[in-house]
C-alpha cells in the first residue's frame, strides 16, 4: 500500500481567454482509468459544440497509467503539455480536460503548447492540491487515573484525535502516521509508566492541504 502522495481535491474548474479562444479547464481526482475516461466523456458530452476537448491523466501508485489526447489539435500541442504539468506538480490519480472554443485566431504550435499548459496549471490551482498521508488508527486503553495527563498531552500533539470512549477503562482513538507508529507507542508507554494498551484498528488516508 502506498504511504504518502499528492493529488487534487475532488473537482475544480477554471477559464481564461487568449486571442479570442476560450480555454476551460476541468480537473478531477480519478483513482482508476475507468473513472478518468468516464470524466472525459462527461465533459465532451457537456461541451460537444467545443472545437476541442483535450485531456491527460496519470493513474496508479507508480504513475503506471499515463495518457494524453490532442483531440484534433496538432500532435503534441495539447494533451502532452497537460500531462507535463501533472508530472511537474507530482500529482497522482488526476485527470484534466481542457475544452477550447476557437476564437478565429490561430495560436501556432508554441502558442498552443503554452495555452494548454497554462490552462492545466490554472485548473489545478483552482481545484487545489492535497497530500494524502497513510495513518494507522490506534486505540490506546488507559486507566482513568491517567486520563487528565494523557488527554492533555494528546490534545497538544499533532496526532488527530477521533474520539474518547469511556468504558471500564478509557479508550483514546488517535490517527498516527504509519512511519511514526513506534515513536507513538514509546511516547504513550513512557507517559503512563508502561500501563497503556494499544490496538491497531485500521489504516486510513488523511488529507492535508498543500
Amino acid at each position: 500500500m502506498r504511504a504518502n502522495y499528492k493529488t487534487v481535491n475532488h473537482f475544480g474548474e477554471s477559464e481564461f481567454v487568449i486571442q479570442k479562444s476560450r480555454f476551460l479547464s476541468f480537473v478531477k481526482r480519478a483513482e482508476t482509468e475507468e473513472e478518468a475516461l468516464e470524466f472525459i466523456q462527461e465533459i465532451k458530452k457537456q461541451h460537444h459544440s467545443a472545437t476541442h476537448n483535450c485531456s491527460a491523466y496519470i493513474i496508479g501508485e507508480h504513475d503506471q497509467i499515463q495518457k494524453a489526447n490532442d483531440d484534433g489539435e496538432p500532435s503534441g500541442t495539447a494533451g502532452v503539455p497537460i500531462l507535463e504539468v501533472l508530472k511537474k506538480q507530482h500529482l497522482k490519480d488526476t485527470v484534466i480536460v481542457v475544452t477550447r472554443y476557437f476564437g478565429g485566431i490561430k495560436l501556432g504550435g508554441g502558442g498552443l503548447i503554452r495555452a494548454y499548459g497554462k490552462a492545466a496549471s490554472e485548473g489545478i490551482a483552482a481545484t487545489g492540491a492535497v497530500e494524502r498521508k497513510l495513518h494507522v488508527l490506534i486505540k490506546t486503553s488507559i486507566d482513568y487515573t491517567w486520563l487528565g495527563k494523557v488527554e492533555n498531552e494528546v490534545r497538544q500533539s499533532d496526532y488527530p484525535l477521533e474520539e474518547i470512549v469511556y468504558e471500564e477503562d478509557v479508550g483514546l482513538f488517535l490517527y498516527v502516521p504509519v512511519e511514526e507508529e513506534k515513536l507513538f507507542r514509546d511516547w504513550m508507554m513512557e507517559m503512563t509508566n508502561g500501563q497503556a494498551e494499544m490496538t491497531v484498528i485500521r489504516h486510513k488516508f488523511l488529507e492535508f492541504t498543500v
